[in-house]
């Protein structure tokens, strides 16, 4: 069965989203910026709404837009925004940090990973500017992180399915990688299959 993620922005879709069925929101704002935090009002109202369906409700913690190296204000915001969507309901929580050497920023995975008090964790394409990808999935999996969402290459080229299938080959077993960016209702299927996947992302990977 392939796992469906469809990427929302605030509210207002959630209902449409579970009437069509699909089994993960990630649930962020401003997605014009690639999504950030969403606020505590709109993250405890759509845990609410998901509660009593199949569906898996996972939170962006992402404190701007830009780069994905924190300094010791904005790691403060993330671990508060963290503990915040947690006890707003969230089931799952979406967060990366890198350091200015494009490595897995290890203090601030640490930090998150606490505040999550144990929910599952995925580390998003802030992966894809990681210079030694293998390592950083070896990483992940020592933190226990859940799941990797990653496009292959920089999004702005076009889904580098090789890539994908050499990372997905690499982390089977050990970690679940989420592929995304260009992935949508249309080709989700044929995407999974040839990276081997079980795990598609994207704004449009429903009609609704």
């Amino acid at each position: 069965m392939i796992i469906r993620e469809l990427c929302l922005e605030n509210f207002t879709k959630i209902p449409q989203a579970l009437q069509a069925g699909v089994e993960r929101i990630e649930l962020c704002d401003n997605l014009a910026v690639g999504g950030t935090t969403p606020s505590y009002g709109v993250i405890e109202e759509a845990a609410k709404y998901v509660a009593e369906s199949k569906t898996t409700l996972a939170v962006m913690i992402r404190p701007r837009g830009g780069n994905f190296v924190y300094n010791s204000h904005e790691l403060k915001i993330i671990e508060t925004d963290t503990l915040k969507a947690v006890e707003a309901g969230a089931q799952n929580i979406v967060f990366g940090a890198l350091t200015p050497g494009n490595e897995i920023d290890t203090d601030a995975l640490e930090t998150v990973s606490i505040a999550a008090q144990g929910l599952p964790i995925t580390f998003h394409m802030a992966f894809d500017e990681v210079t030694d990808q293998e390592k950083a999935i070896d990483q992940l999996v020592e933190f226990g992180v859940d799941k990797i969402l990653t496009h292959g290459g920089p999004l702005d080229q076009s889904l580098n399915t090789d890539k994908l299938k050499s990372l997905i080959d690499y982390a089977k077993g050990k970690i679940n990688i989420i592929i995304g960016g260009g992935v949508n209702a249309e080709n989700f299927e044929n995407l999974a299959q040839l990276t081997g996947t079980n795990y598609v992302h994207g704004t449009k990977i429903i009609k609704l």
